[in-house]
Order: C-alpha cells, then sequence, then structure tokens
C-alpha cells in the first residue's frame, strides 16, 4: 500500500502544497510510496530519437527539481522521467506562498521561479546514477539574474549532456520575468543556434548526440507557432515539447483562480492538445514532440497522441490521484490498444490531428 492510500488525500492536503510536496520526495526517497506497476504492455514501446521508451508516459519536469528520485519515478510505472528546472547556480525562487491547489479544478497554480539547487549538486546525483537502465530527461534553465541567459543554456548543455536521456531548453515558464520573450524569433534564433552548437560540441566528446527538446508555452498565437516551427526545423532540433503552464484563466471554480502564476492540470488540456496539434502540423511528421498539459487518464493520454504527439508527460494530476497514478494509466494505455487490435501505440498518431489543429487558438 502507498503512503499515498496509508495517510489518505485529505491528511496530505493538512499540509501546505510545498510541504506536501517535499513530503513526497522523502517518500520516493524511503520506498514509502512506491506501488507496484504491471509491465507495460508490448504495444506501447515508443522509438524516438535514437531511445527506446518502455511506453510513453513520462513525469514531467517541476516535480524532481533537483535529480533526487528519477529512479523511484520511473519504478512508479513512467516509461521516462524528466528532472528540473536547473540553473547553473542555486536560487531559492520567489517567495512563499508560491504553490496553490484548486482543488474543484483538479488544477494548481504554481509561480515558484526555478528554485533548485543548481548544477554542481544535481550533476553530483547524475553521476551517482551512471549505469543504471531508465530514460532519464534534463531540464535546463537559466538564472533570474544571469547577464547572458543564452550562456546559461550552454552551461546546462556541456554539464547534463553527459549524463542526460535528453535535454530540454525550458524558455517557457511564466514565472521568470522576461524568459518568455526568448520564444520570440529573433532571441529564439540565437539561443538555438549557441545550444545546438554546444550539444554538437559534446557529441564529438562523447560518441553520441544528446538530444534536445524545446518546451513551449500554450499562450502563443498562430503567428509564434510557425516562427517556433521554422527556427526549431532550421536548427535541426529533435524536438517540441508543448506545453508548459499556462498564465490564460479559462473557467475555474476554485478561490484560488486569482492568484499570479502558472496554471496547469485539467483546464489546461485543451488549450495545449490545440497548440500540440498546430505544431505538429507545421513540423510535419518527423520531428518528435512530447505532449503535456491536463493528463490525467489513459483517455487525455491517448487523445494528445491523436492530436500528434509522440509521447506525453502528466505531473499535477498526480497530486490529485497518488502516486499509483502512472501505473494505472499505462495498464488502461495497453488495454485500450489490445482491445482495439492496434498493434502499436504509433499507429494511432494523427488520427484526430485536423480535429485539434482546425480549431482556433483565440
Amino acid at each position: 500500500m502507498s503512503l499515498f492510500d496509508t495517510l489518505g488525500r485529505g491528511l496530505l492536503f493538512s499540509f501546505d502544497p510545498e510541504t506536501a510536496h517535499g513530503l513526497s520526495i522523502r517518500a520516493l526517497k524511503c520506498g514509502l510510496a512506491l506501488p507496484t506497476a504491471t509491465r507495460p504492455s508490448p504495444r506501447l514501446r515508443v522509438s524516438l530519437c535514437g531511445l527506446d521508451f518502455p511506453n510513453p508516459l513520462g513525469m514531467a519536469a517541476g516535480y524532481d527539481k533537483n535529480g533526487e528520485v528519477p529512479d523511484a519515478l520511473l519504478r512508479l510505472g513512467f516509461g521516462f522521467a524528466e528532472i528540473g528546472t536547473v540553473t547553473p547556480l542555486p536560487q531559492p525562487g520567489n517567495p512563499k506562498p508560491r504553490i496553490f491547489r484548486l482543488t474543484q479544478d483538479d488544477a494548481v497554480i504554481n509561480r515558484l521561479g526555478f528554485n533548485n539547487e543548481g548544477h554542481a549538486r544535481c550533476e553530483q546525483r547524475l553521476a551517482a546514477r551512471a549505469g543504471r537502465s531508465g530514460i532519464v530527461g534534463v531540464n535546463i534553465g537559466a538564472n533570474k539574474d544571469s547577464a547572458d541567459r543564452v550562456a546559461d543554456y550552454e552551461l546546462g548543455v556541456k554539464r547534463f549532456a553527459r549524463h542526460a536521456s535528453y535535454l530540454t531548453v525550458n524558455i517557457s515558464s511564466p514565472n521568470t520575468p522576461g524568459l518568455r520573450n526568448m520564444q520570440a524569433r529573433e532571441s529564439l534564433a540565437e539561443l538555438l543556434a549557441r545550444v545546438m552548437d554546444a550539444r554538437d560540441t559534446e557529441a564529438e566528446r562523447l560518441g553520441r548526440k544528446t538530444p534536445v527538446f524545446l518546451k513551449i508555452a500554450p499562450d502563443l498565437h498562430e503567428g509564434d507557432l510557425e516562427d517556433i516551427a521554422a527556427e526549431v526545423t532550421e536548427k535541426a532540433v529533435e524536438g517540441v515539447i508543448v506545453s508548459n503552464t499556462t498564465i490564460g484563466r479559462p473557467p475555474l471554480a476554485s478561490s484560488a483562480r486569482n492568484e499570479i502564476g502558472g496554471l496547469s492540470g485539467k483546464p489546461l488540456f485543451a488549450r495545449s492538445t490545440v497548440v500540440l496539434a498546430k505544431m505538429r502540423r507545421l513540423l510535419g511528421p518527423e520531428r518528435a514532440i512530447i505532449g503535456v498539459g491536463g493528463v490525467s487518464s489513459a483517455d487525455t493520454a491517448l487523445e494528445k497522441i491523436r492530436a500528434g504527439a509522440d509521447l506525453v508527460q502528466l505531473y499535477t494530476s498526480m497530486i490529485y490521484a497518488g502516486p499509483a497514478l502512472p501505473g494505472r494509466v499505462v495498464a488502461d494505455m495497453g488495454r485500450v490498444l489490445e482491445t482495439q487490435n492496434i498493434a502499436t501505440i504509433r499507429e494511432i498518431r494523427d488520427t484526430r490531428l485536423a480535429d485539434w489543429a482546425d480549431r482556433p487558438l483565440d
């Protein structure tokens, strides 16, 4: 029985969100919150960017910020785990309180601001797991007060290319002032050119290329997506993660709905899936896309894939459903494929692309 089941959501929710998060990390470290995940159906395997994923469900960045429990997350049933966001220097993030549960909406608003222990501490942990199996991505960012934010991303590539299964360039958090401006085409062109040069330099030394993904915001317009797709294609970035949290506010019932920060969870599903489908249409069939935002079940995960995703991620829904969620979602996805006699999950990708891509953003 998991810690979540033992204590009950009500007791865990008696703690403030950030304290509860810290307790969950400690529980995973001790093995107290590890429900048994069944072996995933072979129909769920995905080969992408030179990596073989046992299933397409990943833990999104933001949960394991400092690379403390990636292997424990994989044991929960995730096909891959993404740690971070990690910045070159440690930073405390924004003042507390900075995480707010929107329980009536199965959502969260956060304004954490890249709080993390920095490159050196995270690298020590990743170096200690060298030789272990499992796909672990590293999400890299820039310090809030950095004089050269692009250089911070270059440092992230140089530091973690040897340890990471893939790297994610996060320029879409709404909680670091000015960070999202790096999605503008001229800024993005410089960033991606320097990041990919750093990656290629590391590849020559390592004898392998670490795939790079760009994580974008959901709060973009058609022209923004076209510019991003053009730069991703030109710079030969392996893929895109769609999307980060939103600063938009769809209709919400919870009293914390007006807190400043990025909204995640179920209310983000529709918007992030529309952006995902539009990005798939712009990038074409070969570029990798990871869909994130509002994934809470096998149905929502599969729908992201039908809209154009190769892989999907979740985080917020596990706050409400507990650590057994990833194993349950993966098992349910496998059953759907088996019931419908679908040999591989790749067969359903893009089957509802037009349905989602034709929807307006505004």
